[in-house]
């Protein structure tokens, strides 16, 4: 079935697919064909934001390569880490808080609190998904990428900086992901396949808090 494009929905384009996301709900839905053209053509007379081109990324044949070696990080200072464990406890509380289909919606409207707010430094940034990362591992309860990257954004913007979260597509296979960027647009302690995805979220996708 064919959606309906709204301010809420956000079109990923590949060579071979469209990937819509609703970013009140999450549900995310795949067209091809006859399905991909009439969507594209409702999306042009709606207020939905333009479709975003994906680039497929070279062959990698199911791997990625990865450092013999992992590096172990600096640990962050005491008072990055007591605020990371309260940023995640919220992120948490947020997303257990209201209806379970739109979930997805108050995680991403938490992750852009700070979108008005001046870029974050890389130096800053580490320290955020850093600090996030050690509280994640104290609080017994899943934290994904979205739960991650959305406490980081809200630590940022309680700090002053944001415009931090990215949430994008890849394709070939199709996947999402979010994560946190620097103020060049970088992404921030991830592996180098995450430039693989391209964001797709812009300031308050929802344009309201969903509930």
């Amino acid at each position: 079935m064919i959606p309906v494009p709204t301010a809420e929905t956000r079109t990923a384009v590949t060579d071979r697919a469209g990937i819509v996301v609703n970013y009140r709900t999450g549900t995310t839905v795949v067209l091809t064909g006859g399905a991909l053209d009439e969507w594209l053509s409702a999306v042009q007379q709606s207020k939905a934001p333009e479709p975003v081109a994906v680039t497929t990324p070279n062959a990698s044949w199911g791997t990625h390569e990865t450092a013999a070696r992992l590096e172990t990080p600096d640990a962050p200072p005491w008072s990055w880490r007591v605020a990371a464990l309260a940023c995640v406890a919220i992120t948490l509380g947020v997303r257990q808080t209201g209806r379970a289909k739109h979930r997805f919606g108050r995680l991403a409207h938490l992750a852009e609190v700070g979108g008005g707010l001046p870029p974050t430094s890389t130096a800053h940034a580490r320290i955020a998904v850093r600090s996030v990362r050690w509280a994640a591992r104290a609080i017994p309860a899943r934290i994904a990428c979205l739960e991650e990257s959305t406490a980081a954004s809200l630590l940022l913007a309680l700090g002053g900086r944001g415009n931090a979260w990215r949430h994008g597509v890849a394709a070939d296979p199709i996947r999402l992901h979010a994560w946190i960027c620097d103020e060049h647009g970088r992404p921030v302690e991830e592996p180098g396949h995450t430039d693989d995805y391209t964001p797709i979220n812009t300031s308050n996708p929802s344009g309201a808090e969903p509930r």
